[in-house]
């Protein structure tokens, strides 16, 4: 057991104990260095009977090394000494959704169902790794509610990463009561599907208060224990928890969707669609008895779709309101999802506030892998793919404000997908290309970074990055917006600063660095800050110019 004011690896002071399980201990500790709280996992190498349990806390701690997310505890550092193995991660305060039940009570739906959207983002994000990452014990005693109000997912005990050829899992792991059957069946391999059923149970028991694990022992429709609850959301919680998987939902994405309209699902909403699709189907078919031969009537079907999706764009760029927009061009795009004009729409309002939302984003996606495969036929996709990219780069925003530099490298990791599209669909002489693979590069860079440094393979890797960055801005054009220009020249001199002595030592010059500073503050001052979010970002960068300055300096006198 660390003693209390005992330092560990010259770093990390304990200061108290605040958890213990069966094989670890959790600390709260503090960074002598950065002043930095931090909560530090003990777990102890006994002997050779737990050799086994302590390779899966290893495990565990590897594979969250990977993961970015705001929901997620970062692992910082992972410490071996002889008898002990020591992981440092984010400090989370606040308290488990179970204990917030057992203190409070059932809380709000409306709250619930923000909580939902929470994890059903985190859990989105885990699907989507490559390969796919499997939570497997959803429940309240896993989420975390911070003081601020956010979610946080702990304890990947037995998350497990998605194969392919793998027919079902090795071993069967989750919590009775909130665990899908496939997990103890052995019928098959969990999947994305298995995590939304224990999404769902885990709703169902934040909504009445009824936990699964004791009596009765099953999921009623949650308006049987109050009938004041949404019946849309019920309908949700019911199609997430079938037993079979393909009666749930498929993805996160379908999930997420069906949350944000879930009073879309309640019945007085769905019998006032029947009385409008009524009155359609009745003038449907009076045009169609108009109609001579079924020739002429398929000529007046596509003439009809096509001003239609004229009038649906007209409408959506006339609409004042952002979430009326949206609608209009999504309908659009179901009505020829082979025209490129929707999504390109999108892309644009999107574009509009700065900002790149979640629930944007799952819109946007959605949209595309819905009719992905016809739209990847036609020349124009690697125009759409490199502008959804960079729609990523330079406008998403996946967590809270007061994070800024780690949603920029996170922006930069979720684009990198769709500028591989982009490499992967087109030829080289694609106008396009050469930006897509610098695009491509960069990101990757920052992907993998990290994880070079702490292997000690990252030499040799900056010169390119830097010379991929040094492109960037040569190559970004006055037809650029003010919002992408300036969050470039952030990004460099972000980079500049942080890894001036590896630049350094991969052979970059002062006067190459100090030269691509004075591009950067030039680019700025030239620049109408005119925005709340542009002048937030060019105070930022002439705040830091001088500080950058000095860094690289300081460096080159070694």
């Amino acid at each position: 057991m660390a003693a209390i004011g005992s330092v560990i690896d010259g770093k990390y002071e304990i200061l108290k104990l605040i958890g213990k399980g069966g094989m670890s201990k959790v600390y709260l500790a503090i960074d002598k260095r950065l002043n930095k709280q931090w909560a530090v996992k003990e777990i102890r190498k006994k002997d050779e009977n737990n050799e086994v349990q302590v390779q899966g806390l290893i495990a565990e701690a590897n594979l969250m090394k990977k993961l970015d997310h705001p929901s997620l505890p970062r692992i910082v550092d992972i410490i071996q000494t002889k008898e002990t193995i020591y992981i440092i991660m984010d400090y989370i305060k606040g308290k488990t959704l179970n204990t917030i039940l057992k203190e409070y009570g059932v809380q709000s739906q409306e709250l619930i169902i923000d909580w939902a959207k929470q994890l059903c983002g985190v859990l989105h994000y885990l699907h989507t790794r490559t390969p796919a990452i499997i939570y497997r014990d959803m429940k309240p005693g896993n989420v975390m509610l911070s003081p601020d109000g956010n979610i946080k997912l702990i304890d990947f005990g037995i998350a497990r990463e998605y194969k392919e050829e793998q027919l079902q899992d090795t071993v069967s792991l989750g919590t009775k009561g909130y665990a899908a059957p496939e997990q103890f069946n052995g019928k098959g391999q969990t999947d994305a599907r298995t995590d939304i059923y224990c999404l769902g149970v885990t709703l169902y028991h934040l909504l009445t208060g009824k936990n699964p694990c004791e009596p009765p022992y099953e999921i009623y429709p949650i308006r049987y224990w109050n009938s004041s609850l949404s019946a849309g959301l019920e309908k949700i919680i019911t199609k997430c928890t079938q037993l079979n998987p393909k009666d749930r939902y498929q993805s996160c994405a379908e999930l997420m969707y069906a949350l944000e309209n879930y009073d879309k699902e309640d019945d007085a909403y769905r019998f006032c669609l029947k009385k409008k699709l009524a009155v359609f189907l009745v003038s449907a078919s009076l045009t169609a008895l108009s109609c001579i031969t079924g020739v002429t009537s398929q000529v007046l079907k596509i003439k009809a779709e096509n001003e239609n999706y004229e009038v649906l764009l007209e409408e959506g760029k006339s609409s004042i309101n952002k979430q009326e927009a949206e609608a209009y061009y999504q309908n659009a795009i179901d009505v020829k999802p082979e025209d490129f004009r929707g999504y390109y729409a999108l892309v644009e309002l999107y574009k509009e506030d700065t900002v790149f939302t979640i629930e944007e984003q799952e819109v946007l996606v959605r949209k595309i892998n819905e009719n992905l495969s016809m739209l990847k036929e036609q020349q124009e996709y690697p125009y759409l793919a490199f502008e959804v990219g960079k729609l990523y780069w330079y406008y998403y925003q996946y967590g809270n404000e007061g994070q800024e530099e780690n949603n920029q490298i996170t922006r930069m990791k979720y684009s990198i997908k769709w500028f591989e599209d982009v490499i992967n669909v087109s030829e080289r002489e694609f106008t396009y290309y050469k930006m897509a693979e610098v695009y491509y590069q960069i990101g990757v860079f920052h992907r993998d970074i990290m994880l070079d440094m702490e292997e000690a393979s990252d030499k040799g890797k900056y010169k390119p990055y830097f010379e991929n960055l040094k492109k960037l801005l040569e190559e970004m054009g006055e037809q650029e917006s003010d919002i992408v220009t300036l969050e470039l020249n952030k990004l460099v001199l972000n980079s500049i600063e942080n890894y001036g002595r590896k630049l350094k030592a991969d052979g970059i010059s002062k006067e190459e660095l100090l030269e691509c500073l004075e591009t950067v503050i030039k680019s700025t001052k030239n620049i109408p800050a005119d925005t709340e979010k542009t002048i937030e970002i060019k105070e930022y960068i002439q705040t830091r110019y001088k500080e950058a300055v000095k860094s690289v300096e300081l460096v080159y006198e070694d």
